[in-house]
């Protein structure tokens, strides 16, 4: 497990821990004691720690390198029946955007979302998950494919941002994520959108248009990334803290500006603690928002979604 700056106490604590079983597996001393005063520090200051978290601190947290990926989530929810799809039809297999077919319980989904690397080669491979054009024109065919056959859509949001590299803007990146926002807004099956990590900019925004968008506890959502706000208006990272509070980009600001309509709670510490509850939780919102979703007719549902985004913000005559 690695650990971020602000966790160090907490990976004192665990040194120690590991400390009193090595000792009492060298030799005959009883450390029961001190092994239970240990643990509950342990949760006393996980909780004092995670419960007094900055914007930046949370920013840090969503780009853990051991927390939960976008088929990390899939693999975990649909078991064996997903099944990947490939390609937009047009230039290639976008590797930072994946999409495919995978089942809760009985139904079907088509599962899109960005997806990034653990390790240095997979991070290549996956473009640290910032998508080319052909990654939003792949999600766009699987959403028109998913509408065809009646299929909800569920998109799993982690992305610094799409990829700004000159031959992404010679294919059209701008055009391809506007395309996407446009298409989403018309597409009569239900699409559910969940934060996972990183929600940076258009990269998230292209595949973040539906009926019910969530976030994790312990992710951001924003038109910039805090070091790109810090880099531009002061012309340094070095104001990043500053500028993750300015932003107001957690889950917490998201709902209280009514960007978002439920926060996942995370096992304390985050996804990467407890994987497996995290998986649940995300299983369990996606079935009960799918209900409540289809329980509207369709030109309903369509209608209630344009109206989420087009009432976001103030405007004067």
């Amino acid at each position: 497990m690695e650990f971020l700056e602000f966790e160090v106490p907490i990976k004192e604590i665990l040194d120690q821990i590991d400390k009193c079983k090595s000792i009492e597996n060298e030799s005959d001393v009883d450390i029961t004691k001190t092994y239970n005063l240990l643990q509950k520090k342990l949760v006393d200051t996980k909780k004092d720690v995670y419960g007094n978290l900055s914007a930046w601190q949370k920013v840090q947290l969503s780009r853990h390198p051991n927390r939960p990926y976008t088929l990390d989530y899939i693999n975990n929810i649909c078991g064996d029946s997903f099944l990947e799809l490939h390609g937009d039809r047009n230039v290639g297999d976008d590797k930072a955007m994946i999409g495919g077919l995978g089942k809760i319980d009985d139904q079907s989904y088509m599962f899109i979302g960005t997806q990034k690397g653990f390790n240095t080669k997979t991070r290549q491979y996956r473009n640290f998950g910032m998508s080319n054009p052909e990654g939003y024109r792949k999600a766009l065919r699987l959403m028109k494919q998913a509408e065809k056959f009646n299929i909800p859509i569920v998109t799993l949001i982690d992305t610094p941002g799409a990829f700004p590299g000159l031959e992404a803007e010679e294919r059209g990146q701008g055009e391809a994520i506007a395309r996407n926002i446009y298409e989403m807004m018309n597409i009569k099956v239900p699409i559910i959108c969940i934060v996972i990590g990183e929600g940076a900019s258009g990269g998230a925004l292209g595949i973040g248009v539906g009926d019910k968008i969530l976030m994790l506890e312990n992710t951001w959502y924003s038109v910039i990334s805090p070091e790109s706000c810090s880099s531009i208006l002061w012309r340094s990272w070095d104001h990043k803290e500053e500028a993750a509070e300015a932003l107001k980009l957690t889950a917490k600001d998201m709902l209280k500006n009514k960007l978002i309509d439920k926060i996942i709670d995370e096992p304390l510490g985050g996804a990467h603690y407890n994987p497996s509850e995290a998986y649940t939780s995300v299983k369990e919102n996606i079935l009960y928002f799918t209900k409540k979703i289809r329980s509207l007719a369709k030109d309903k549902m369509i209608e209630s979604r344009r109206k989420k985004f087009t009432k976001i913000g103030k405007f004067k005559g």
